[in-house]
């Protein structure tokens, strides 16, 4: 810049700070023209030409003024080099001066568009490009933001911490019956049911609870046959008799109380009463007083439901982490906050190709009887291995979908991205399986505003090679081979 250009500039700059100060209701009256010094007059005596806040602040005087801790405003001078930019900016110096540590390598275009030149040039609006000095841009790939820019972008960072990755695989299902819990009462011979107990479909039973009384000219005969070879004085005590002759009732699935009780009495009962095989509840209630009951005609069926089943789908992407002996959270809908445990018991080896799911068996204690057959419910199967592995935040992991990578804080505003494997997610981490370190600072937030400022830059550097700019400023379209 000429010195001339320089005044110009602090002139413009003196007018903007008056703006600024009068918007912001620092300055309550008009200010006064003589209150400021001569731009020419400031160039050749180097006196203040307004007054900035000390720490740097968007704060001006055209006055020495005090912050109100009672700290002195900064005196600006007409020969420094003025300029509102991010405290901690590089101040621009001319293409010819060369400093002690750095020099300009080329000047970029002011509104971040891929044009640079290797001299000093305006753009379409007049404002000046931007220098870029040696060291700013590095060849290890890393970026460098100023502490404002930082600040604005929400730039944080947390440690790569070994933590236990909880993997949760949701999947919906219904309740269903233990099939080894069914228990079938149908007679094995031709019967007439004379009388049902008070039992019906819903009703809940147990063991040995009376049903219905059956009359059975098959059992009433293999009755009759047993007594008689039990009280019979040439039969009696001679086992094989007496054992065959039971056999026949065992055969024709009389209850063993029953049983009993006739080599009590010694007596054959015309109606041979009928008793719950089980605990359980009536699924299915057909006898009806009076009926013929042809051998197989199922007259009840019971089934306990003390232990059952949750049939559940899992997608087929999530069998791979599907186990075994898992352990299984299941929610009903019909009982909103309540949990029920378990434990995967069967996985069934086949997909269904229309909803790529596979099925899976939960077996579930239903000790107060709350799960009802057919009844919704959601699982949540934890796939998680109880061992901690070295993990980041899900959001630190710039997925391109063949590659992943995070950006590495390596402190004082460098950034440097860093390529990873990648294992198990869940609980808002990600399992990093190769390239990081314990302890390493990952970025976390703003990552990608980083991951733009990084490829800009990348960018710029091509563009600002002396094979492709040839001493004038290259457009994005003309580097990348458009045509004009």
């Amino acid at each position: 810049m000429t010195r001339a250009s320089l005044m110009g500039t602090a002139a413009a700059i003196i007018a903007a700070a008056g703006v600024a100060l009068f918007a912001a209701g620092a300055v309550r009256r008009q200010p006064d023209v003589g209150q400021f010094v001569s731009a020419a007059n400031a160039a050749d005596t180097d006196a203040p030409i307004y007054y900035q806040d000390p720490d740097g602040k968007p704060l001006y005087s055209s006055t020495p003024k005090k912050t109100p801790d009672d700290r002195d405003y900064r005196a600006v001078p007409a020969s420094a080099d003025i300029g509102f930019d991010e405290p901690g900016s590089p101040p621009e110096i001319n293409a010819t001066e060369t400093r002690a540590d750095r020099k300009i390598k080329y000047y970029r275009n002011p509104m971040g568009l891929p044009d640079t030149s290797p001299a000093p040039k305006k753009d379409s609006m007049g404002m000046d490009y931007i220098p870029v000095y040696e060291g700013e841009d590095t060849d290890d790939g890393s970026v460098k933001l100023s502490p404002g820019k930082i600040q604005r972008t929400g730039v944080k960072s947390e440690p790569a911490e070994l933590r236990r990755i909880r993997t949760l695989v949701r999947a919906p299902g219904t309740i269903q019956l233990d099939e080894r819990r069914v228990s079938v009462v149908a007679m094995r011979a031709e019967s007439f049911v004379q009388k049902v107990a008070d039992v019906t479909t819903g009703s809940r039973v147990t063991k040995g609870q009376p049903l219905m009384d059956i009359y059975s000219s098959a059992v009433s005969s293999a009755a009759a046959e047993y007594i008689a070879t039990i009280t019979s004085k040439t039969t009696a005590g001679i086992e094989p008799y007496g054992r065959g002759s039971r056999q026949r009732l065992v055969n024709l699935d009389v209850p063993e109380p029953i049983i009993a009780e006739m080599e009590k009495s010694h007596s054959v009962p015309i109606a041979v009463q009928w008793l719950s095989p089980r605990d359980g509840i009536v699924l299915q209630r057909s006898a009806i007083e009076g009926m013929r009951a042809q051998p197989g005609d199922v007259l009840f069926r019971i089934a306990d439901i003390s232990l059952v089943w949750a049939n559940v789908d899992v997608a087929e992407h999530d069998l791979g982490s599907v186990a075994v002996g898992q352990p299984v959270t299941v929610r009903a809908r019909s009982y909103p906050g309540r949990d029920f445990q378990g434990r995967i018991s069967v996985i069934y080896p086949q997909v269904n190709k229309e909803t790529r799911t596979a099925r899976v068996r939960i077996e579930l204690t239903n000790a107060d009887l709350a799960l009802l057959p057919d009844m919704y419910v959601d699982a949540e199967i934890d796939t998680g291995n109880p061992a901690p592995v070295l993990s980041v935040a899900d959001s630190a992991v710039l997925d391109t979908g063949s590659r992943q990578a995070v950006l590495l804080d390596k402190g004082q505003g460098r950034f440097e991205p860093r390529e990873v494997k990648l294992g198990r997610r869940g609980d808002g981490y990600v399992e990093i399986r190769d390239g990081l370190a314990e302890g390493d600072a990952i970025v976390t937030s703003a990552n990608f505003l980083i991951d733009a400022e990084s490829n800009l830059k990348a960018a710029l550097k091509g563009f600002a090679d002396p094979s492709n700019t040839q001493g004038t400023g290259v457009s994005g379209g003309q580097a990348m081979g458009a045509k004009p």
